[in-house]
């Protein structure tokens, strides 16, 4: 076999190297296509939300005031009730029949009244005539005495039993929803110091919400009210309140009332807020979220939340530049508003946030080039002044 000679060896690997760099190179990938989004100035409100517990204005536990047994009942269990009307009757019988003898002695007592004024005015036209001694008019006059108290303990003791007559039957001392009767027909109830328990009544419209709040978030609301011009009214600062089942916080009402001290172990206060039931939708004893105004409509920063990430505790944006480079933005965030989040540091209106294909980003290098779209106007996240801020961890 003729080995190649070294010539031809050199003009072999000068025609491969010539071929090689006569390949045309494969183009480079096009930059990775980004939506990005200006932040937005919205007026929104901020809200702190609590956990409530639902209570009556007026709550009534209907207690037998006398003894006897239970004749009727004049009510639908788990009916509104009006003020006066009547609810359950005990036999008044015997109570009649105390009522009558009372009236009896009452006439009697009267009648030994007269009878004595009587002797004491004749006793009186004789003393002038010297007919009748004077121990005989003082003795006429102390029966006279006598007989005026005689007929005024007669008519306490008329009005008492007239009460007690008047006790048998029970009627609404506040207008609301009676629960269950909790004594059936024929039963003995007592009255008393132990009286029965005959049913409940709680009033309805409108409805308390208490709720706990830290005590510098007390002096918070207090300098809100300052604000508004409205000194130490609680009514000045604005509540809303939903149920577990219900979107949004569809109940207005206002805060009513500040107690009165601290609670030294959990350093809270408890605070009361008072909301109109019309529909009887909110029921004593619920538990409900509440949210409470936390300060004026004020001017805020938005972005779409989901386009903030976190590091450690720490929050950062992406941001596309004039020359389309990726840079990653440190943020201060604010409360959520839906969807949307405040920025307090960190971005102003004229940058550009990376709002759709973050994961895209999140494997470039800052200062990568891509290619940036931005979306349409965004939409209000809510209403001007509607928008919820949720309260910072650990307030």
């Amino acid at each position: 076999m003729k080995l190649p000679r070294p010539l031809d060896l050199i003009l072999l690997a000068a025609v491969l190297a010539a071929t090689s760099c006569s390949r045309p190179k494969p183009p480079a990938p096009p930059p990775p296509k980004v939506t990005v989004a200006p932040p937005r100035m919205m007026t929104v409100t901020n809200w702190d939300g609590y956990p409530g517990h639902l209570e009556a204005i007026e709550s009534v536990e209907l207690r037998a005031r006398v003894s006897g047994y239970l004749e009727s009942i004049h009510f639908v269990d788990g009916a509104e009730v009006k003020t006066g009307d009547l609810l359950f009757v005990i036999d008044p019988k015997p109570y009649q029949a105390d009522l009558d003898r009372a009236q009896a002695q009452r006439r009697q007592a009267a009648t030994h009244l007269e009878l004595t004024q009587n002797d004491l005015k004749r006793a009186e036209e004789l003393r002038g005539t010297k007919a009748i001694s004077d121990e005989e008019l003082d003795s006429r006059s102390n029966a006279a005495r006598e007989a005026e108290a005689a007929l005024a303990a007669a008519q306490a003791a008329e009005a008492a039993v007239k009460l007690n007559l008047d006790y048998t039957r029970i009627t609404a001392p506040i207008g609301g929803k009676i629960g269950r009767r909790l004594v059936t027909l024929g039963n003995l109830v007592q009255g008393g110091s132990s009286p029965t328990v005959l049913a409940t009544l709680v009033s309805q419209d409108p409805i308390y919400c208490y709720f706990d709040v830290e005590e510098a978030t007390l002096a918070r609301y207090r300098a809100y009210q300052a604000a508004a011009g409205a000194g130490d009214r609680p009514g000045a600062v604005r509540c809303e309140v939903a149920l577990a089942n219900e979107n949004g916080f569809p109940h207005p009402g206002r805060l009513d009332f500040f107690d009165n001290q601290v609670n030294p172990q959990t350093a809270t206060i408890r605070l009361r807020a008072v909301f109109d039931n019309a529909d009887r939708t909110l029921v004593p004893g619920m538990f409900a979220n509440l949210r409470v105004m936390a300060g004026p409509p004020q001017e805020t920063m938005l972005i779409p939340a989901v386009a903030i990430g976190s590091d450690q505790g720490y929050k950062y944006v992406y941001l596309v530049t004039r020359d389309n480079l990726i840079e990653n933005r440190p943020i201060t965030a604010g409360g959520a508003y839906g969807d949307w989040r405040a920025v307090l540091k960190g971005l102003s209106v004229e940058d550009r946030v990376v709002v759709n294909g973050l994961m895209t980003v999140m494997m470039l290098r800052p200062g990568a080039k891509v290619e940036a779209q931005t979306v349409p106007a965004v939409p209000a996240p809510e209403p001007a002044g509607e928008a919820t801020a949720r309260p910072p961890v650990g307030h």
